[in-house]
C-alpha cells in the first residue's frame, strides 16, 4: 500500500456578505497554509488525501483512490457492470439525498438563512430520493451484488446525517427497506469500528434564523 495522509478541515461556513476584506484574505492565507503545497488551485476543498504521487480532493474521489489500492477489490464490484451500477448508486447518493438532507439541514443549524419554500423542496426532494431506495431495496440487502460495496459505505454515510440529525423515526417509518439497509449498514464490524454507535435523532432542530423570500420587482419596458 501507497503512503497517503488525510488532510480536514473545520471551517466555519459564515456568509459572505459578513466578512470584511481583511477577514476574506486571512481565511484564504489559512486554506493555503492548511492545504499546503499539494491544494489543488482549482479551488480549496477538504478533506485532502495526500499520496507520493499528488493530493486528491472531494470525499468520494478520495474514496474511490483507496477502494483501488487493492486490486480486485470487492468494493468494486466483480464485473464491468457492477462497477458501473456501483458509480450510478454513488453519484444518486451525492446527488439526491445528500444534497437536499444538507439544504434541510443548514438553515436549522444557523449555516444558511431560513427560507420555507426552499425547506419544503428539499424534504419533497428528500422523500422522492428515499421512496426510490425503498423500491430498490425492497428485495435486495445491499445496492449492488450481494454483499457491501463502495456505494452502500458512501450512501450510508450521507443517510447517517440525515438519520441522527433530521431523519426522526416517524419520517423513515414509511420507508422501511430503507430502514432496515441502514440500520444493518451502521451495525456492520468494520462500520463501527471507525464510526461507532450510531443513534437516530428524536427532533428535528429548530430554526436557527429566517429570511423572506426576495421579491420580484416589476419590469416596465
Amino acid at each position: 500500500m501507497i503512503g497517503v495522509k488525510m488532510i480536514q478541515g473545520d471551517f466555519e461556513r459564515v456568509s459572505e456578505s459578513k466578512l470584511t476584506a481583511r477577514r476574506r484574505r486571512r481565511r484564504r492565507r489559512r486554506s493555503r497554509a492548511f492545504l499546503g503545497s499539494e491544494r489543488t488551485d482549482m479551488c480549496r476543498w477538504v478533506p485532502v488525501l495526500q499520496t507520493p504521487d499528488g493530493a486528491v480532493f472531494e470525499s468520494n474521489a478520495i474514496a474511490r483512490c483507496v477502494s483501488h489500492l487493492k486490486a480486485d477489490n470487492p468494493l468494486n464490484g466483480s464485473s464491468l457492470i457492477e462497477y458501473a451500477q456501483i458509480e450510478q448508486w454513488i453519484d444518486f447518493s451525492t446527488l439526491e439525498p445528500d444534497v437536499h438532507i444538507l439544504t434541510w439541514l443548514q438553515p436549522r443549524i444557523g449555516r444558511a438563512d431560513y427560507i420555507k419554500p426552499v425547506e419544503e423542496a428539499a424534504i419533497a426532494a428528500v422523500k422522492r430520493a428515499l421512496e426510490a431506495l425503498n423500491t430498490h431495496l425492497a428485495s435486495r440487502t445491499y445496492l449492488v451484488g450481494h454483499a457491501v460495496t463502495l456505494a452502500d459505505i458512501v450512501l450510508t454515510c450521507n443517510l447517517q446525517l440525515g438519520f441522527t440529525l433530521l431523519l426522526t423515526k416517524s419520517f423513515t417509518s414509511e420507508y422501511p427497506h430503507v430502514e432496515r439497509y441502514f440500520w444493518t449498514m451502521v451495525n456492520q464490524p468494520n462500520y463501527l469500528k471507525v464510526i461507532g454507535e450510531v443513534k437516530q435523532t428524536e427532533a428535528i432542530p429548530p430554526i436557527q434564523s429566517t429570511k423572506k423570500p426576495a421579491q420580484l420587482k416589476d419590469c416596465k419596458t
